[in-house]
């Protein structure tokens, strides 16, 4: 993901990459609070529909067009602001036949209209730009175009933007707040190639100087980082997959020379994952739109309906298994991976990417209910519990809200095992079948909160977990039970935390010869509890335990 795609951020030091998405930012910049900030001159206009239309020189890395704005004011207003980098030209902006004056600022562009734009009127205006795309360096852990060739030097060109943002190559509202009902993305390339982009396609047109226009329909909202390109010569094949939601169109598009290995390598993998989220959360959100595959250049992200897959036809992350318990080569990590972020992320969007955990943390958690759907519970345990490795703990996984600031990078595997960590804690996988399938459905095709997302599944467990997620959320440790020895056949427990009372449940053994575990509540008061020896279940509860000596 995430610069995009998916942006894994791993760590250097254990063999991953970290992203520079991740990278701590020590002080914040009237660019940022623009960026970041819902200011009534964002909020005073809902954007209902983009027109997105440019052309696509791969020889001249330059790109030029338009992007129509239909919006429905909220309140009533004379300005407002959208989003585009200054390294692009405005050539004009129109509306109503006439050019708005406008001014810029940073990476901010404010347009004054001819008159009041009156609460719940639906008005549109069209910005014309050019310029020469920022060059994504190591896409997608950065942000920006990659442009490359295939073997028989045939043009390359992608983007991946999360964290960026979109507003580094198109004009957009560029807050994950809004996001527009549908959208219809017209891309030119150079004639022989073909872009493939969200959505469904309409219609391909020649346009003059050997181009061709091909036009791609979103009718589901849609974050506009998830907004996309693909042009190269690609080969198409399609099959479909029986879900819950009817018969659900599967489209591929790979580069001619991999055809014969991708047919097989998807065929493994995308069905068996879609029947395994599917049960887990519920229909695949798009059915509307297909599932697309789309071979890209750089790694691979979670582009709506049209995810970018660059993991070599290889099983694992890069032919690895990120868990180092073996259950991560059964299946290609990117296609499960950006694939469960059409639920975590594409579905359900978080207003503010300082709670981007909410694509993180749940889409890195579905590799493990993706592995428990092929080989069994424990297994899938066993795999979340091996991603620990990669955990920093270094600081908190929300970031901070109003300036486009994500958290920590331990959003992808310490948020895993939170997640799994609050399912033992509920202790019921059919009330945990019921958040995760629930959640889908309440906040679908919505953008959301972490206070929202843990609200309800406090309300659905009948537990107050709030306690819990701030602590793995908001803080940089995990839970620490402290325990003493009192006696031959006492103990006493604490949890030491940095939220205050903090209480959470945990298993336990008593005896270290007996196969059950109890649920037992704990607090941040010392308590006793009469056993011989104490054995805590630090496999499916993340926390550290501290044997304190008399």
């Amino acid at each position: 993901m995430r610069y995009s795609i998916f942006l894994l951020f791993f760590l250097i030091s254990s063999g991953f990459c970290e992203a520079q998405l991740l990278k701590s930012k020590q002080v914040f910049t009237k660019a940022d609070t623009l960026r970041g900030m819902l200011t009534p001159l964002r909020t005073c206009y809902d954007v209902n529909y983009y027109h997105l239309d440019i052309k696509v020189d791969p020889d001249k890395r330059q790109i030029n067009g338009s992007n129509l704005f239909r919006f429905t004011a909220v309140a009533d207003f004379k300005e407002l602001q959208f989003d585009l980098f200054d390294n692009y030209q405005i050539e004009k902006i129109e509306y109503q036949g006439q050019n708005l004056k406008f001014k810029r600022e940073f990476n901010a562009v404010f347009i004054n209209f001819p008159e009041i734009i009156k609460k719940g009127s639906r008005h549109d205006f069209r910005v014309f730009y050019s310029g020469v795309p920022m060059i994504a360096k190591n896409a997608p852990w950065d942000g920006g175009f990659v442009f490359s060739k295939d073997s028989l030097g045939k043009p390359r060109v992608g983007v991946a933007c999360q964290g960026l943002g979109a507003s580094s190559w198109w004009p957009t509202k560029d807050h994950q707040s809004d996001e527009p009902d549908s959208m219809l993305i017209s891309i030119s390339v150079p004639k022989g190639l073909m872009n493939v982009s969200n959505g469904t396609l309409r219609s391909s047109t020649e346009k003059e100087n050997n181009y061709t226009q091909y036009n791609w329909f979103v009718s589901n909202p849609i974050n506009n980082y998830n907004v996309t390109l693909n042009i190269g010569d690609y080969a198409h094949f399609s099959d479909s997959f029986d879900g819950e939601s009817g018969k659900l169109k599967l489209d591929y598009y790979v580069l001619k020379e991999n055809i014969s290995k991708a047919r097989p390598h998807f065929d493994a993998d995308v069905k068996p994952m879609l029947k395994a989220f599917e049960h887990w959360f519920g229909p695949y959100p798009f059915y509307r739109d297909g599932y697309k595959l789309v071979e890209t250049a750089y790694l691979g992200m979670e582009h709506q309906s049209a995810i970018a897959y660059g993991n070599n036809y290889k099983k694992g992350y890069r032919g690895r298994d990120l868990s180092g318990t073996g259950f991560g080569l059964f299946w290609d990590f990117i296609i499960v991976h950006e694939s469960g972020h059409e639920w975590f992320g594409n579905n359900i969007t978080s207003k503010d990417i300082a709670d981007m955990w909410i694509h993180e943390s749940f889409t890195n958690y579905s590799e493990g209910l993706f592995v428990e759907s092929i080989k069994g519970k424990l297994a899938g345990a066993q795999y979340i519990k091996g991603l620990r490795k990669g955990i920093l703990n270094d600081i908190p996984i929300i970031g901070t809200y109003n300036v486009n600031k994500e958290g920590s990078g331990d959003m992808y595997m310490k948020g895993s095992n939170m997640l799994h960590t609050i399912r033992s804690v509920i202790d019921n996988d059919d009330t945990w079948l019921r958040i995760l399938r629930g959640l889908n459905k309440t906040f679908r095709h919505q953008t959301t909160t972490a206070e929202e997302v843990v609200s309800y599944i406090n309300q659905t467990s009948g537990k107050d977990l709030t306690p819990v997620f701030n602590q793995y959320l908001r803080h940089t440790e995990i839970p620490v039970l402290e325990v003493k020895k009192t006696g031959k056949k006492s103990f006493q427990c604490r949890w030491k935390a940095n939220v205050a009372d903090f209480k959470m449940p945990l298993k336990i053994k008593t005896n270290e010869k007996t196969a059950k575990w109890t649920m037992q509540d704990f607090s941040s008061e010392w308590q006793t509890i009469r056993a011989r020896s104490i054995l805590v279940d630090t496999d499916n509860f993340y926390i550290k335990v501290n044997y304190i000596q008399n």
